[in-house]
């Protein structure tokens, strides 16, 4: 199923860098911005990471949370974390359950070499859960700052 705008967004439970086990529907009265990205610490995946971290205190002015999701490990996830001093917390999906639960596990190519993975992909959910918005097949350079525009257009 693919999802769209307006779409609920599916419920899911995964472990955060935080230590808690994350509930989206336990998370309401925020909008949520629900990052996929391939993996930790490779040069776009942090370069995006980074750029939530820089504009997460405005993105939390908007009654926004930032979350990262990729299937790396929560040790991983909080090496990345660390080492970026990034300020908001990292979603781990080892299963890929979430992961194809929101259509973002797909065929890739890298050098002429097919493969499955994650497709760098953004929702924007609304304190309602709903979906207001989706990006897929993401552009790192100036993506958070298109997002954080974004929040502003929620009613």
């Amino acid at each position: 199923m693919k999802l769209k705008t307006n779409n609920k967004a599916p419920n899911f439970k995964l472990p955060s860098t935080d230590g808690s086990i994350f509930e989206l529907n336990k998370n309401k009265k925020k909008n949520i911005i629900l990052y996929f990205y391939p993996k930790d610490d490779t040069p776009g995946c942090t370069l995006e990471s980074k750029d939530f971290s820089k504009l997460n205190s405005l993105i939390k002015k908007n009654k926004t949370v930032v979350l990262g999701i990729s299937k790396d490990s929560i040790e991983s996830h909080l090496k990345f974390k660390k080492k970026y001093k990034l300020k908001f917390d990292l979603l781990s999906d080892e299963k890929i359950n979430v992961i194809k639960k929101y259509g973002v596990w797909g065929k890739k190519s890298f050098l002429g070499k097919s493969y499955m993975g994650i497709v760098r992909t953004t929702f924007l959910i609304n304190s309602k859960g709903k979906i207001h918005k989706i990006w897929s097949n993401v552009r790192v350079k100036d993506h958070a700052k298109e997002v954080y525009e974004e929040i502003k257009n929620i009613k």
